[in-house]
């Protein structure tokens, strides 16, 4: 039995011992909270809106685990799935002008650390990105759709059926999103040629 298959039998025992026992949802939210909070921040480029976000999903997932559906696919697809509505469903109630470059720009340049270790990692997160941050208001303007599969692609290093399985599609779907998200986006980026050649953004035809 190899270790992925070793690591889901042990998920799937959390899981089940969490539907009975919501101190046992601890287990999964460790397992979870760093690789869910990073995609919320990579797509929002908020430390606060990320915060926020991130624990709205662990207490829709924790609220909903009855519903959960134990399909062989790491625990963590759901929770991507469930963070990827709540930042859809954020974006929906504001407009995306009003995402705040400025705010992300500070953030990444702060010299004096944070005592929490939850900022600390942000930033972290946030310097290994400034690619991201640079090109995030252009990726903000691409539809929802596409932003998805492209931070999960390219920034989380998911591969195909990884991301088709967040966000419940085939793969044909995954590979038609990120090929019309990328095309769209090196459009609006045609002058990064740095940003162009490094994510291998598809030329037109």
């Amino acid at each position: 039995m190899n270790d992925l298959a070793i690591n889901l039998n042990e998920e799937k025992a959390f899981v089940e011992k969490a539907r009975s026992d919501p101190q046992a949802f601890g287990r999964l939210y460790d397992r979870n909270y760093s690789k869910i909070f990073g995609y919320v921040l990579k797509r929002t480029v908020s430390i606060d809106l990320a915060q926020d976000i991130t624990s709205e999903v662990f207490f829709k997932a924790l609220k909903h685990l009855g519903k959960f559906k134990w399909t062989g696919v790491p625990f963590s697809a759901w929770l991507y799935r469930i963070a990827s509505n709540e930042i859809a469903n954020h974006f929906k109630q504001q407009s995306r002008n009003q995402v705040l470059m400025e705010e992300a720009a500070a953030v990444s340049s702060q010299t004096s650390p944070s005592p929490e270790v939850e900022i600390s990692r942000a930033e972290q997160e946030l310097q290994k990105h400034r690619e991201f941050i640079a090109l995030h208001e252009e990726i903000s303007r691409l539809p929802e759709k596409y932003q998805e599969v492209i931070v999960l692609r390219f920034f989380e290093k998911k591969s195909i059926d990884e991301i088709g399985d967040i966000l419940g599609k085939k793969e044909g779907t995954v590979k038609s999103l990120l090929h019309r998200g990328l095309e769209k986006l090196r459009f609006l980026t045609r002058q990064n040629a740095t940003f162009s050649q490094q994510y291998c953004l598809p030329d037109r035809g």
